[in-house]
């Protein structure tokens, strides 16, 4: 799978994605670290990749929009969990969540658990 990674989440996570043989990159390895959510959206639309954050405007920016596309998994609680602990838990639970990843979805990681909405949210 394709990730973006965005700023306010741990510049290795991309590298610990990797190596579970995902390409993954880091707004901050592509030079976007101030980029706007919309911006973000649109590249990782454009790069067909799933964004990974902390930054729970990106539903509401979807919602906003009607789009379908991209798919974002929103990690929540993030204060606890270091770089490994959230690769671990993406690479856990995407068997259950490639499918709907792939046909656009919000993805929440919650303490005790995950939601999916698909999109375009309403």
């Amino acid at each position: 799978m394709r990730f973006l990674v965005d700023e306010n989440l741990s510049r290795q996570l991309p590298d610990l994605l990797r190596a579970y043989g995902h390409e993954a990159e880091h707004l901050g390895e592509m030079g976007l670290e101030s980029a706007s959510d919309p911006d973000i959206l649109d590249q990782a639309r454009d790069d067909n990749r799933v964004l990974i954050s902390a930054d729970t405007d990106f539903g509401t920016l979807l919602a906003e929009s009607h789009a379908q596309l991209p798919s974002v998994i929103l990690i929540r609680r993030t204060a606890n969990r270091r770089a490994f602990h959230l690769a671990s838990l993406i690479e856990a639970h995407l068997p259950d969540l490639t499918e709907d990843l792939e046909r656009g979805c919000v993805v929440v990681f919650e303490a005790e658990r995950v939601r999916v909405r698909r999109l375009p949210l309403i």
